[in-house]
């Protein structure tokens, strides 16, 4: 009886103690967005949110102050943003307050794959000098500029492309690395693409192909000819046929929408085949994202008992995968597939379509 009461009331300290420090984070967190600029300093337009919320209510075009680099950074002035399955979810804040900020945004500019040209560079900076064009990752970029360190994640970007068509790139590293590095796919594998014409998937198709792999694609009807136009050797149009049901087999299922179930999918598998867990299906926040998400968990989980392997990963913003997706893109072995593009005045518009869940291709905001 002793050990219950003292293993009831450590709980119970242990819950006061957890719940006090959630509300403190939780009132605590804030951001900048009251601050004043400073007298005399420079000035910049960029796209804002301060709350979290839909982007009609939270998207707002402001004048912000700009950003000035330090020794080791350079200045990008930014010509094109593209956007990423998860900025929605940023915006909607849900279980993303954990990193974005509990009660308000602590980053308060979104956007991180950008493309544009070189400002300024500081002191100790050799590798970019002003004029370069550039492409990368940095978290803050729907602005005129941003500041990126010289060692982060930005290349020289490729000169038969387009701004717009650069910033869509630094998707592709989600492609690379999960079907080389967690998929391992290799010449002759069978790879199916789950989620084909979405950004990500518009990437993997033609990936998948230079690692010579025959491809097959699972998209919607009126999606069919652009996942043709990309490489893939097969296209299965969801809406007329379950891919888990047919006969084929597949080394590797690269899963962007999961919405099978692990004995579905792992049927389709060859043995001792690899599903690749890429995305739960769109941006946003759907009916069907949380059993999806669970769908990832509980297929890792149950692979862990059988040949088959249901693995999931994390993207690392590699300067060295850059360079080779730099390379990809300017041979034209990979090439953006971007269906829509925006103007920064209407950056709210560009999140709702990507919200929707559905998004074709790239999606694109330029920056003038």
């Amino acid at each position: 009886m002793k050990w219950k009461r003292i293993l009831k009331w450590s709980a119970l300290a242990i819950l006061v103690i957890l719940f006090t420090w959630f509300e403190f984070v939780y009132w605590t967190s804030t951001n900048n967005c009251g601050r004043s600029i400073p007298s005399g300093a420079e000035r910049m337009k960029a796209i804002r949110y301060c709350e979290y919320g839909s982007p009609d209510d939270v998207l707002k075009l402001e004048e912000v102050e700009k950003p000035t680099p330090n020794d080791n950074q350079i200045l990008v002035r930014v010509r094109a943003v593209s956007l990423r399955f998860f900025d929605g979810g940023m915006l909607q804040g849900g279980v993303g307050r954990l990193v974005f900020g509990l009660r308000k945004p602590k980053n308060t500019i979104p956007g991180s794959d950008f493309a544009g040209s070189v400002e300024a560079v500081g002191a100790n900076v050799t590798e970019f000098k002003p004029g370069d064009e550039v492409f990368g990752v940095r978290a803050g970029c729907l602005a005129q500029y941003v500041c990126v360190r010289r060692d982060g994640a930005v290349v020289s970007k490729p000169s038969n492309l387009s701004f717009e068509q650069a910033a869509s790139v630094p998707t592709a590293l989600v492609a690379l690395q999960g079907l080389r590095d967690t998929g391992h796919v290799k010449a002759g594998d069978n790879v199916l693409i789950n989620g084909a014409s979405g950004g990500v998937g518009t990437f993997a198709i033609q990936i998948a192909k230079i690692f010579g792999a025959e491809v097959t694609g699972v998209c919607s009807t009126g999606n069919v000819d652009l996942v043709k136009s990309l490489g893939a050797d097969h296209v299965i149009d969801y809406t007329k046929e379950d891919y888990t049901k047919g006969e084929q087999r597949y080394d590797v299922i690269y899963d962007l929408v999961n919405n099978h179930s692990f004995a579905e999918r792992r049927r389709v598998l060859k043995s001792g085949g690899i599903c690749v867990l890429a995305g739960v299906g769109g941006a946003g926040l759907h009916e069907e994202t949380l059993s999806h998400v669970v769908g990832v968990f509980t297929a890792f989980l149950r692979s862990r008992f059988a040949k088959e392997k249901f693995v999931s990963f994390g993207v690392t913003f590699s300067t060295k995968d850059l360079g080779i997706l730099r390379d990809l893109a300017e041979s034209g072995k990979a090439v953006p597939a971007i269906t829509k593009s925006y103007p920064l005045t209407e950056s709210a518009a560009a999140y709702k379509y990507l919200q929707t869940g559905h998004a074709r291709g790239k999606i694109v905001i330029t920056v003038e």
